[in-house]
């Protein structure tokens, strides 16, 4: 991954050194996917929007990029994968959409918290784990005695 952020930092360098700050539709059709693929929607948003309406409707393969990130945006998984598989990408945008595409299936079929349990590879079962055995409640007589031997040993 250290590649891909490599790129986008490149890729953004040239967006900000293009003469007249417009860059071609190469190098904002490799950032917006490459925001894609590091998750980075707001970025994305915000660079579909500085783009220039004349670009934009100039290549489709920009519209395409951001049609992939509004269904991240939305967690249309399936849409997604329509989307990354009906589009005909260029050289440069193809192996980013594949790994966008690997990704989204990563973060969808992975949790984000962890889980208590284990797969079981055998069967295709989930197996949680047993719960500890919960802790007997102390009687309110006994919590009130503790409390009072406790007060009274500080005070003397």
């Amino acid at each position: 991954m250290p590649l891909a952020v490599m790129a986008k930092s490149a890729f953004n360098n040239q967006e900000f050194e293009a003469p007249g700050g417009i860059a071609t539709p190469p190098v904002y059709g490799q950032l917006l996917a490459l925001y894609l693929l590091h998750n980075d929607t707001n970025n994305a948003r915000y660079l579909w929007k500085r783009i220039p309406p004349a670009i934009k409707s100039a290549n489709s393969e920009l519209g395409g990029i951001w049609s992939v990130g509004q269904r991240i945006w939305q967690r249309d998984f399936p849409g997604i994968y329509t989307t990354i598989n009906t589009h005909q990408w260029s050289e440069t945008v193809q192996p980013i959409m594949e790994a966008v595409k690997a990704d989204s299936t990563t973060r969808m079929v992975l949790p984000r918290k962890p889980v208590a349990g284990a797969l079981d590879v055998s069967s295709n079962k989930f197996i949680p784990l047993s719960e500890p055995a919960p802790v007997p409640p102390i009687p309110n007589e006994q919590q009130l005695a503790r409390l009072t031997d406790y007060v009274a040993f500080l005070e003397n």
